[in-house]
């Protein structure tokens, strides 16, 4: 029987010593004799009879050693690690330190590895945070009836210098040392709003349709990147968006409400809502900045440095000191993280339903922009189903961990982050869910903007919001670079929304059906999407 003791290096470290007794090795070594009779073909010997004499004659004890203890390694080193309770992060460093090629020897080995350390939790009762207050202003609302405005809005052409805040339709195209790069015609932009190359709103103010000019700018993309380009800028049109008035007939064309003070009330209501989500959000966050404040958790610098140097050579910023030290410090403060909920998710014995997680596949589909279907298979196919539960039960740690504390806002009241909780109807849900999808544009069949009730992209966080004050989903992912959107696209569309709102709109009626329609498909789509998961989460 195998022997292990541990020794605790450091409060991330220990080192495992695992005796294994000569008589404990004999089946391994025996095995080994037998995998090696299979592989070779020896004159006068069927495959696989070939007795153990001859194999050491011909290859040596050595190698029949070396066969065995490479096999009874990861066993022996797994026993140990479940005998002495280690909770190991990353891959150990083995050292065998004495090897049997001798009658009657034993084989020694030490591993040095990583580990996740003792953390003290407190009690989450005792946890107190300060969040501000929910406040809905004339001006919130008067933003949200701005973009809709914007959104219904109908560009009409001019006969002057464009100017900022103008929509363009342009023809670009860029040139180094004479050849031209990359070109671009028919693209409709808004003056001002920076998302292309730099220079160009600059060279666009002042130019009427017809008349082009050119500049230079560096490249933002591709494999010219950050070398700096001859531009050719033509105006083909100058328009300007005319807004709707304010009155009943936008509120019926804008939504399913028959007057301005309906449509009103209710984007007040969805703005409290959103507000009293962020107000969630910044809740979570602030209990996880207080726990980790008060702990103090050690981190693994081998796993920090691994992490560091894949960032950085994914960045192709090995050399750039300044931005490893950040990419450090931000490292350091993520892993802590995990461990802290780790620790967490084992001492509540927190456990990850089916429908739970099948609920963050789609969701998470929905923020990187893929197909639920897609997602859950792609998932599935490289079988990071396991760190998806993982990720999920932090979560739901932390939320655990909310549900303790006190939370109370800037005015000394408590506050009850249960009441962020929408009881809306399932038709309710599949909209909602649906307007995080759609684009801010006006389609020319104006059904996206149908299925969105007024300003549903921000105030339709109703799925999100229920999770969150149901604690089911109580963290963000640390590091979510994909929710970066590319700016250039937006506001291209941006411009491409209001060039579609030149068209008539169609009538609320007409909307109302649109909606249901797009509702029905995304509740289908779903559907869809949870079979997936399902077997995702099955092993199918």
């Amino acid at each position: 029987m195998a022997n292990s003791t541990v020794e605790k290096l450091t409060p991330t470290r220990v080192k495992l010593t695992i005796t294994v007794t000569p008589d404990d090795l004999k089946p391994s070594i025996a095995h080994a004799y037998e995998h090696i009779a299979q592989d070779v073909q020896i004159p006068g010997f069927r495959k696989g009879k070939v007795p153990a004499k001859l194999i050491e004659q011909r290859f040596g004890r050595a190698a029949v050693v070396q066969e065995a203890v490479n096999e009874a390694l990861p066993e022996l080193y797994t026993n140990a690690i479940v005998e002495n309770d280690v909770k190991v992060l990353g891959q150990p460093e083995v050292d065998i330190t004495e090897f049997p090629l001798e009658d009657g020897a034993g084989l020694s080995f030490t591993a040095e590895v990583d580990i996740r350390p003792e953390i003290t939790l407190p009690a989450f009762d005792t946890l107190e945070v300060e969040v501000e207050p929910i406040e809905v202003s004339d001006a919130d609302i008067d933003e949200r009836i701005a973009e809709l405005r914007e959104r219904f809005g109908t560009l009409e052409s001019v006969e002057r210098k464009a100017k900022k805040g103008d929509f363009v339709t342009i023809d670009l195209s860029a040139t180094i040392d004479g050849n031209e790069i990359d070109a671009v015609s028919g693209v409709s932009y808004e003056i001002g709003s920076g998302t292309m190359l730099d220079g160009l709103d600059e060279a666009l103010t002042g130019l009427k349709a017809g008349e082009e000019t050119t500049f230079t700018s560096p490249l933002a993309g591709g494999e010219h990147e950050g070398e700096n380009a001859e531009c050719t800028v033509k105006v083909e049109s100058v328009k300007v968006r005319e807004l709707p008035e304010l009155d009943d007939e936008f509120a019926q064309l804008a939504s399913s409400f028959d007057t301005i003070d309906e449509l009103k009330a209710d984007l007040r209501g969805e703005v409290e809502r959103t507000k009293r989500f962020e107000q969630g959000v910044q809740a979570r966050d602030k209990v996880l900045e207080v726990l980790l404040e008060q702990l103090d958790i050690p981190v693994p610098e081998s796993i920090v440095t691994e992490e560091v140097t894949n960032h950085l050579e994914g960045e192709n910023r090995l050399d750039d000191d300044e931005h490893r030290a950040e990419v450090t410090e931000s490292t350091r403060q993520q892993v802590a993280t995990q461990l802290l909920l780790d620790e967490i998710v084992e001492s509540q014995e927190i456990q990850v339903g089916q429908e739970e997680l099948i609920e963050y596949l789609i969701m998470s589909a929905q923020q990187y922009g893929m197909d639920p279907n897609t997602f859950a298979q792609a998932l599935d196919a490289q079988g990071q189903v396991p760190a998806i539960m993982g990720e999920v039960a932090r979560r739901k740690a932390l939320a655990t961990v909310l549900e303790s504390a006190t939370v109370k806002d800037t005015a000394g009241n408590v506050v009850d982050l249960n009441a962020a909780v929408d009881t809306g109807d399932d038709e309710d849900e599949a909209q909602a869910a649906d307007g995080e999808n759609a684009t801010p544009v006006a389609s020319e069949d104006a059904d996206a903007d149908a299925a969105d009730k007024p300003a549903k992209k921000a105030a339709a966080k109703k799925t999100t919001t229920k999770k969150a004050a149901s604690k089911k989903t109580a963290t963000k992912k640390v590091a979510a670079p994909a929710e970066a959107a590319d700016a250039a696209p937006a506001e291209a569309a941006d411009a491409d929304s209001a060039e579609a709102a030149e068209k008539p709109a169609k009538k609320a009626a007409a909307k109302k059906t649109a909606a249901k329609k797009t509702a029905t498909k995304t509740a289908a789509k779903k559907t869809a999407a949870k079979k997936t998961a399902k077997k995702a989460v099955d092993g199918e």
